[in-house]
């Protein structure tokens, strides 16, 4: 079984010790992921659009790792705040309402006030 890992360039990877993805035999494990433009190092006010960032960051990991998310089988979110979870949901189903993942919204502090929210996954390879 080989094991791969998928880094998105960000500096916390190597000074936290994590990779962006990592994937194992038939499985894709995306890191909690939130809504900073890997880029820019910029992130939007709104929670809406930093779900929108979210998955478009864990698609492109998705991608370097052959899989994709429509593959996505778990996927976990995690909100500081309970209420910005319903105004994201139709950008949940835009990019999951193929696969409709088992899921789970936990409410919990982030490491920075602004993230709004992070987003965790894990999918079939291929």
């Amino acid at each position: 079984m080989s094991r791969r890992l998928i880094s998105s360039g960000s500096e916390f990877e190597s000074k936290i010790g994590y990779s962006r993805a990592v994937v194992d035999g038939d499985y894709v494990f995306v890191s909690g992921t939130t809504g900073y433009n890997y880029e820019s190092m910029a992130i939007a006010d709104s929670p809406v659009e930093q779900a929108e960032q979210c998955f478009q960051n864990i698609q492109k990991a998705l991608q370097s790792a052959g899989s994709s998310l429509d593959q996505v089988v778990r996927v976990h979110y995690i909100f500081p705040n309970r209420d910005d979870f319903e105004p994201c949901w139709p950008i949940c189903q835009k990019y999951l309402g193929v696969a409709r993942p088992a899921a789970t919204m936990f409410v919990a502090g982030l490491m920075d006030d602004q993230m709004k929210l992070e987003i965790e996954v894990t999918a079939r390879v291929g």
